[in-house]
C-alpha cells in the first residue's frame, strides 16, 4: 500500500480544508445557539448546502456514482483523509450531504432498489432534499447480535404491516426525516441469517409513534436519538428493499463503510483535541511553568500523536480493502479499526480535559461533546466486544493455518522435557 495520498485526495482535502475554515468554523457560535434552543436544521445549513454542492463538494464518500447523480464520489481509500476533515466539526458533513445515517441508507439504495424506490427516496437523498433514518436497534433484545431483533414485518395481501420498538434512531427528531429503513423479520423460524428484511417507510405513515429523544451522556442531540413504536404500520409491498430475506446481508453491506466513516471523522476530532491541548499547554502556566513543561502534560501529548496515527494508519488500510477486495473480505479490519477508534478518541479527548481543567468539561470547549462523541461510539455500529469477537475468530482461524510451522517452535522443548 502507498501511504500517500493521491492527488485526487490532496486536492479535495485542499478545498475542503478551506470551505470548513471559510465556512463553517465561522458559524460555531451560531450553531452552538442554535443547537441549545433545538432548532434542526441549522438556520443556515440550506445555504451551506448549497454553496457546498456549487463547488463540487458532494456526495463524496459515495464511489458508485452513476451518470446524472450529483457529485463526485471518492473511493474510500481517497475519501477516509478528507472525511478527517470535515469530522472537527460534528455537524459539518451535513453540508457536503455525508452524514450519516443518511449515507448508509443512500448506498442502501444504490445497490438494492428498485427504479421507482430510487426515484422516490434516492434522488431526493443525493440532492440532500431530505434526510432519513435507520432502524435496526431494540430495546427488549440484544441487537449487538442482529439475527435477535423481534420486530414483525408481516406480509397481508398487498401490504407489509410492521410491528415493533425501535430505539436510539438517529435523524428521526428531524423535520426533514422523510424515510425510515426499517429492519425487521419477515420470518421467524429458518435459517437464522435468512429471517430478516428491510422495508421503506414514509416518516408520516400512520402508527409510526415517536415516543421521545434519547439523551446520551446527559447530552441531547438536536437531530434525536429516538424511541419509536411502530403499530399496525401498514406500507405497500412494493415498498421492500431487496428481496425477503436478505436484510441481515443488506444490513452488513450498510455498516462496513459507514465504520470508516465514523472512524476517520472521530480522528479529525481526536486532532482537535490534540491541537486544543497543545495550545492550552503552551499558554498556561503552573507552579513557575508552561504546562508542556511538566512532564505528565507532556507525556499526554506524546502520546496522543502516537495513538492518532496509529489509528489512521488502521483506518487507512481498512479502507484500502473495502476498495481492493470489498467489506466482506476486509471485515476484521473494519472491526480492528471500530474496536480501536473510539477508546482512542476518548483517551485523546480526556487528556486534553484534564489540561483545561475545570474549562474542559464546560461548553466554552467542544471537548466535553468530544468525549461524549467518542464513549456513544464504543457502542454504535456494534459494541466494541462484538468487533473484538470478530477479530478473536479470524485471528484463531488464521492460527490454525499457521499451526503446522508454530508446533515447529515447540518440539525442541517436548523433546527435551521427554528426555
Amino acid at each position: 500500500m502507498d501511504f500517500s495520498y493521491s492527488p485526487k485526495c490532496e486536492a479535495m482535502r485542499a478545498q475542503v480544508r478551506d470551505f470548513m475554515d471559510d465556512h463553517v468554523v465561522p458559524r460555531l457560535a451560531t450553531a452552538r445557539h442554535e443547537a441549545e434552543e433545538g432548532r434542526c436544521p441549522f438556520s443556515f445549513m440550506a445555504d451551506l448546502k448549497a454553496l457546498a454542492k456549487s463547488e463540487g463538494l458532494w456526495n463524496l464518500f459515495l464511489p458508485g456514482l452513476r451518470a446524472g447523480e450529483p457529485g463526485q464520489g471518492l473511493s474510500n481509500l481517497d475519501y477516509a483523509p478528507v472525511a478527517e476533515i470535515m469530522g472537527r466539526v460534528d455537524w459539518a458533513s451535513e453540508a457536503f450531504n455525508c452524514s450519516a445515517p443518511d449515507t448508509g441508507n443512500m448506498e442502501l439504495l444504490h445497490l438494492f432498489a428498485t427504479p421507482e424506490q430510487s426515484e422516490r427516496w434516492l434522488k431526493p437523498l443525493l440532492e440532500g432534499e431530505i434526510r432519513s433514518a435507520f432502524a435496526m436497534t431494540e430495546p427488549d433484545v440484544a441487537s449487538s447480535d442482529a439475527t435477535n431483533i423481534q420486530t414483525s414485518i408481516k406480509r397481508v395481501g398487498d401490504s407489509y404491516v410492521i410491528n415493533g420498538r425501535k430505539w436510539f434512531i438517529t435523524n428521526l427528531a428531524r423535520p426533514d426525516c422523510r424515510l425510515i429503513i426499517v429492519m425487521g423479520k419477515t420470518a421467524f423460524d429458518g435459517s437464522a441469517h435468512r429471517q430478516q428484511s428491510m422495508v421503506l417507510v414514509p416518516r408520516d405513515t400512520p402508527g409510526v409513534d415517536v415516543i421521545r429523544n434519547i439523551s446520551t451522556l446527559n447530552h441531547r442531540s438536536t437531530v434525536g436519538h429516538c424511541e419509536v413504536v411502530f403499530r399496525d404500520v401498514r406500507v405497500p409491498a412494493a415498498n421492500l428493499l431487496g428481496e425477503e430475506g436478505g436484510g441481515f446481508a443488506m444490513a452488513q453491506a450498510r455498516l462496513g463503510p459507514g465504520r470508516i466513516h465514523h472512524c476517520m471523522r472521530s480522528i479529525g476530532l481526536a486532532e482537535l483535541a490534540l491541537d486544543l491541548m497543545c495550545e492550552r499547554a503552551r499558554d498556561r502556566k503552573a507552579f513557575g511553568k508552561f504546562l508542556h513543561e511538566h512532564g505528565s502534560v507532556a507525556e499526554g501529548i506524546a502520546r496522543s500523536r502516537i495513538e492518532i496515527d496509529q489509528a489512521r494508519l488502521l483506518v487507512l488500510r481498512a479502507a484500502w480493502l473495502i476498495d481492493t477486495v470489498g467489506a466482506a473480505n476486509a471485515r476484521k479490519d473494519i472491526s480492528m479499526i471500530k474496536a480501536l477508534v473510539p477508546s482512542m478518541l476518548t483517551r485523546v479527548a480526556d487528556r486534553a480535559i484534564q489540561v483545561f481543567g475545570a474549562m474542559g468539561v464546560s461548553p466554552d470547549t467542544p471537548l466535553a461533546d468530544i468525549y461524549t462523541a467518542g464513549r456513544t461510539l464504543r457502542l454504535a455500529d456494534g459494541p466494541d466486544e462484538v468487533h473484538l469477537r470478530v477479530i478473536a475468530r479470524a485471528e484463531l482461524g488464521d492460527a490454525g493455518e499457521r499451526r503446522t510451522r508454530v508446533s515447529e517452535y515447540l518440539a525442541p522443548r517436548r523433546a527435551l522435557a521427554q528426555a
